[in-house]
């Protein structure tokens, strides 16, 4: 019988799959450089909108399946991160609201970024799979698909360094979303790796969860095939 992977090789062949991550897309590149026309931005900013509204959704999934209280202390936070809090005077408007800014900030009104009038079926679909995916896999899977997070800060670092450059016509303001997220998903990567590192031992379990993350890097793929099928990718 093949041994399992050691705790650092397991995580090295996770870190591998960045290869497959949305980053690389050409409808990705095609925003980070700089080449997308205005209503491509304003398409993927409303097209990701039914993704932002899904992470919470899907996080409670992984919550009502999760026996450990440890791991519920630590993962509600994800929910507040994105749907806002106000606890003990402290307020944090979260990661919605940042993105209907956004939305603003790209010339979208609010209400039909809230409507979701622009957004792809076949984008919908490849999030509501994600959706239902978290709600029907074990926890721990549910939270290892979650692990794309490793390579999200680089894609956020992107954006802010690239974006007041080359689309001076967005108001800077609008892009606290992707600032936020650069240390969110820091925290949110300790605490899925952690889990995910000690739970998927054998070599068996180990496969699967590298399947689980490939899963989760094919939904984003998808969506930016979506979008680059409706909006095209300009060379």
């Amino acid at each position: 019988m093949t041994s399992a992977w050691t705790r650092d090789e397991f995580e090295a062949r996770l870190r591998e799959r960045g290869k497959a991550y949305h980053i690389h897309h050409p409808f990705n590149v095609m925003l980070n450089t700089g080449r997308a026309t205005p209503e491509q931005v304003r398409g993927w900013v409303a097209n990701r909108f039914c993704y932002q509204v899904a992470i919470p959704v899907k996080d409670a999934a992984i919550l009502a399946n999760c026996p450990d209280r440890e791991v519920r202390r630590g993962w509600v936070q994800r929910i507040l991160d994105h749907d806002g809090f106000e606890i003990g005077g402290v307020r944090d408007p979260g990661g919605i609201e940042a993105w209907l800014r956004l939305g603003e900030a790209v010339g979208l009104t609010r209400e039909e970024v809230l409507d979701q009038r622009h957004v792809i079926p076949a984008l919908r679909f490849a999030v509501d799979a994600y959706v239902n995916f978290a709600r029907h896999a074990s926890w721990q899977e549910a939270v290892c698909s979650s692990l794309t997070e490793l390579f999200a800060p680089e894609i956020h670092k992107q954006r802010l360094a690239t974006w007041p450059q080359h689309y001076p016509w967005i108001d800077g303001a609008g892009l606290a979303y992707f600032r936020n997220r650069v240390s969110q998903a820091r925290r949110d990567v300790e605490q899925g790796l952690a889990v995910t590192l000690a739970h998927f031992t054998t070599l068996a379990q180990q496969q699967r969860a590298l399947d689980v993350l490939q899963f989760k890097l094919d939904v984003l793929w998808a969506m930016n095939d979506a979008m680059a099928q409706r909006y095209g990718v300009c060379a």
